[in-house]
């Protein structure tokens, strides 16, 4: 349904949804309307049944009164595949009670079971602090569960307490860092509840992905074969937003078959899903004179300002700390001139506001004290906020689950209500906007993870024979004898007659950061207070932690001061300065060896291991509206990543066919590539800044125009795999995606790079649109 046509119609004849629509739009010209489309999605009704007989009567009275009287229909369907003794991953909406898929089986085996133990997992200490605190809800409150004592374990949990933990808890609430580094690695003062643990929870679980979810699975297998070791083999129970195969996806991160439920039971109101394009600004230019559009925050701060006067309860997505206070600030402004009643019911939600503060702020936006609020993603997982009129998104946030998880914040009592996706100036926000099936239709987009790659594998194997001598078949299982090989080589791990020992004195655990880069780790600390911020591989970092960027930590502004690679750390200090800044890169690259490889006739594409050499040369300064302030050279060394990559060449005699003189080779290349790794994370669950890429009219090694995208990770994290695997699907999208641009020659909603080394120049628009037809043409054939 396209956008515009019936802004006009009836009102009540209209959803409540379409109804703010048309308000927000009061006004707007016909020739400025920023809809690209509006759907109006139907309401659905609850399906419920009845409470499965393997569960437990107190277990059932409990959740009944905690307000479920009947549970929805994924929700028994998961239970009950979790209780016969099968791994099994809910992946359903938000607000469909995914919770309750794993507190029924694991309540019930608790009460009867008077040793069993279960382990929860969270990528976020909030999500597991909400998730911790309605369990007790449910125990505390029921004389058969009491003796279940949830507890949290995690960083902040004192010394006492931890021991207590380890002696005393039945069901352990954690996160992926703590059980590697802290239950892992002590198993044996752990044996009780290792040989007794019967369920493990891994929570939003395609959160876990790329590197940090190659890792997470490679520590999920230890832990299995842990608990293998105590005698025990606990059925595991995913949590996950709606996604593209869900079941293979969880196997591959547990490292055992997983059981799908997608079909969600749960209901929720009609709601009005528009996407939303802010125009082109007339009076200023980016570089090399491109058009800017106006920004998403000042677009987002119009648009809830509107939907307040409204009285629409309104919660605006941001992706930054900053952005949110700015959001909030600016529709302060605003609603100051229109209903100065207003101004004291807005308010930013952010990570690093005080837990009281946080409770305060969600009460207010549940009972309707306050009635908007701009917040970061901290209000994505875990906190049960209802009643919300509007979901305002400034910027598309990454991958479509994210979309769906903020978007399904609203009407979550039933009533109808407007979801509005503002776009950022980015290729795949553009691409969204004009080709809404690719946001509304089922996801495309898979979890992305590959636990064998070399990188990840080689020191997570080293913690695995610190914890228990490694087999022979344990390690051809996860496809690591060349990795175990060259660690032999290196004389850190040997045989004896029991298995692979690690050698020597070393501390595997501590070098493995499971949330960060591989190799060298580099800090980043406030030079003013001293406080560790968190750390960055050593690849990474001369492209984002040079002297004068601008860092951002959990939403947190900073800017470095200083990095000295050779001692590994980085100096910041708070600071909001009133621009951004992207670095500027060469990159050269040659091919190692070639995976796989197809001619399509005139094209060929394979997957292959290269080697890149980089180097930060400067970086570009640009206010918030988009302007460039200025450009400032840097004297970096130069970094070598050995990593995959997908390529495709095209020969010159097809480029010439489709309209492409020789002189537009490099630019139409360049334009192609720029915007392929805008668009690879609509196929893989990726942030562009985890890829780069490379175009050659042409490359030493292919005698020919050449362009290739890869992984930015050491040994590669499996987002070049899934380009090559989805290559028609992804180069399409890069296709459409340009040329459904408004602009005349390329902007940074097409074809731009904010982290180009040559300047964004050449850069052939028409070219690259000419390009990828011709090249999906080949492919087709």
């Amino acid at each position: 349904m396209s956008s515009g046509d019936d802004n006009v119609a009836d009102g009540a004849q209209l959803g409540y949804g379409r109804q703010l629509l048309n308000r927000v739009l009061a006004g707007t010209p016909a020739a400025d309307d920023p809809l690209t489309h509006v759907a109006d999605l139907p309401a659905r009704a609850a399906a419920t049944t009845q409470w499965p007989t393997w569960a437990s009567r107190e277990v059932i009275e409990a959740l009944r009164e905690a307000g479920v009287s009947e549970p929805w229909t994924h929700q028994v369907e998961a239970a009950s595949i979790a209780a016969s003794g099968r791994n099994v991953v809910v992946s359903t909406g938000t607000a469909s009670g995914k919770s309750l898929a794993y507190q029924l089986p694991i309540l019930t085996t608790l009460a009867q079971d008077p040793l069993a133990t279960a382990l929860y997992l969270a990528p976020t200490k909030a999500l597991g602090a909400d998730q911790l605190r309605a369990v007790r809800e449910l125990t505390e409150s029921t004389d058969a569960l009491f003796g279940v004592r949830p507890i949290a374990y995690d960083g902040d949990t004192p010394t006492e307490v931890r021991q207590w933990a380890r002696e005393n808890a039945r069901w352990l609430f954690t996160n992926p860092d703590m059980l590697h580094i802290g239950i892992l690695r002590a198993h044996p003062r752990w044996s009780f509840f290792m040989r007794n643990l019967r369920y493990v929870v891994v929570d939003e679980c395609h959160h876990y992905r790329g590197v940090f979810g190659s890792n997470v699975a490679l520590v999920l297998r230890r832990l299995r074969r842990i608990a293998a070791r105590y005698g025990a083999d606990p059925v595991f129970v995913l949590a996950s937003a709606t996604t593209s195969d869900p079941a293979a996806a969880a196997t591959r991160l547990v490292g055992a078959p997983c059981v799908a439920v997608t079909e969600d039971g749960s209901p929720h109101g009609p709601r009005t899903v528009a996407l939303w394009e802010p125009p082109l600004l007339k009076e200023v230019t980016g570089e090399n004179g491109a058009p800017v559009r106006r920004s998403a925050a000042g677009e987002a701060s119009r648009i809830m300002a509107d939907l307040l006067v409204e009285g629409a309860r309104t919660l605006t997505f941001v992706r930054s700390r900053r952005g949110a206070e700015l959001t909030a600030l600016g529709t302060q402004r605003l609603l100051a001139e229109i209903d100065p009643d207003l101004v004291s019911r807005v308010a930013a939600y952010r990570a690093g506001y005080l837990p009281e503060d946080r409770r305060e702020l969600e009460a207010g936006l549940a009972d309707g004290t306050l009635l908007g609020a701009a917040t970061t993603n901290a209000l994505e997982l875990g906190v049960d906020i209802a009643g919300l009129d509007a979901i305002v998104v400034a910027g598309f946030p990454g991958t479509v689950a994210s979309f769906w998880q903020q978007a399904g914040r609203s009407g979550r009592r039933g009533q109808g209500s407007l979801v509005l996706l503002v776009a950022r100036d980015d290729p795949l926000d553009t691409y969204l906007v004009h080709h809404p099936a690719a946001l509304l239709d089922k996801p495309v987009e898979a979890t992305v993870t590959d636990p064998t790659n070399p990188y990840v594998l080689g020191p997570q194997l080293l913690c695995a024979a610190m914890e228990l001598p490694l087999t022979d078949d344990e390690v051809l299982a996860l496809g690591g004898w060349d990795v175990l090989s060259a660690l032999a080589e290196d004389g850190l791990i040997r045989r004896r007659a029991h298995g692979w020992f690690v050698a020597g004195e070393t501390n595997p655990h501590a070098a493995v950061s499971i949330r960060g880069g591989i190799g060298n780790q580099v800090a980043i600390v406030d030079g003013e207070s001293g406080r560790m911020l968190g750390t960055s591989d050593a690849g990474r970092a001369p492209a984002t932690l040079h002297r004068g960027a601008v860092y951002i930590h959990q939403g947190e502004t900073f800017v470095v001061d200083e990095l000295d690679l050779d001692d590994g750390i980085a100096l910041v200090h708070t600071e909001e300065p009133e621009w951004t800044t992207s670095a500027r890169e060469v990159t050269d690259i040659t091919i190692d060896e070639v995976l796989t490889d197809e001619q399509y006739g005139e094209v060929r594409v394979a997957l292959v291991r290269v080697e890149v050499t980089n180097q930060v040369v400067g970086y570009m300064r640009k206010l918030l509206s988009g302007e460039v302030l200025d450009q400032i050279e840097l004297d970096m060394p130069a970094h070598t990543l050995h990593t995959r990559a997908v390529m495709y060449t095209v020969t010159p005699e097809l480029l010439e066919r489709s309209g492409i003189s020789l002189d537009r080779f490099p630019g139409s290349l360049h334009a192609a590539e720029h915007a392929a790794i805008g668009l690879l994370p609509l196929v893989a669950t990726c942030d562009r800044w985890d890829i780069g890429g490379v175009s050659t009219a042409l490359h030493q090694d292919t005698g020919l125009p050449t362009v290739f995208v890869y992984d930015g990770h050491q040994g590669g994290a499996g987002f070049a795999d899934r380009g090559h695997s989805e290559i028609e699907v992804w180069l399409t999208a890069t296709r459409d995606a340009i040329a459904s641009c408004e602009c005349g020659a390329g902007c940074p909603s097409c074809v731009q790079s904010p982290k180009c080394g040559n300047g964004n120049h050449p850069l052939d628009k028409d070219g690259a649109v000419r390009l990828l037809t011709a090249v999906l043409g080949q492919l087709s054939t």
